[in-house]
């Protein structure tokens, strides 16, 4: 897919990807149209991921894992663009999205990233037209910033992959179907 992250983030293991696919309301929909319509976040954590990422909170605030590492406290991925992707974007580098930072936004590409003391993480969402409706991409990249990132992205994995990111996703779909309808059959 020519997606700009493919490039951007070369280098950046990409440990998770997920494929949503969304029904056909209407030709031309972008993902800058999606996420405001959505509430800027298409995402709506379910009662037990709130509840996860409150014991994750609970947890990583006593141990200092949601402050920012000492070594690349400031770093970001946002001082990877380039000027036509900093003339491009629909948003500010750095914008505040909840407990995220804007790197991009695009028509249909946003990068998000979050960079503490267990990971510096980038969420890409991306939305492509298919034949028979629209397709949603979410994918996690993951740099690794200490010796804590791979028992912390190792330990929290079973909950990313059968908990938390399923439910987000089915999210997406619901609000794409409050948002948009449910579509029109591919034979209609």
């Amino acid at each position: 897919m020519p997606l700009r992250v493919h490039d951007f983030l070369a280098g950046v293991p990409l440990h998770d990807a997920w494929v949503v696919d969304l029904p056909r309301a209407r030709s031309g929909i972008t993902l800058d149209e999606f996420l405001p319509t959505a509430g800027a976040r298409p995402f709506r954590p379910s009662v037990l991921v709130r509840a996860l990422l409150r014991i994750r909170f609970l947890v990583g605030r006593p141990l200092g894992w949601d402050r920012a590492q000492p070594s690349t406290g400031t770093e970001t991925f946002a001082t990877r663009l380039t000027a036509l992707d900093r003339s491009t974007s629909l948003v500010s580098p750095g914008t505040r999205e909840g407990p995220f930072r804007v790197v991009y936004r695009f028509e249909n590409e946003q990068l998000l990233e979050v960079n503490n003391r267990t990971a510096h993480a980038a969420a890409l969402s991306a939305l492509v037209e298919t034949a028979d409706g629209y397709r949603f991409y979410f994918g996690v990249y993951v740099r690794r910033v200490g010796r804590l990132t791979p028992v912390y992205m190792a330990v929290i994995g079973p909950f990313r992959r059968w908990i938390v990111y399923p439910s987000l996703l089915r999210s997406v779909r619901t609000a794409w179907i409050h948002t948009f309808g449910p579509g029109r059959s591919p034979l209609a």
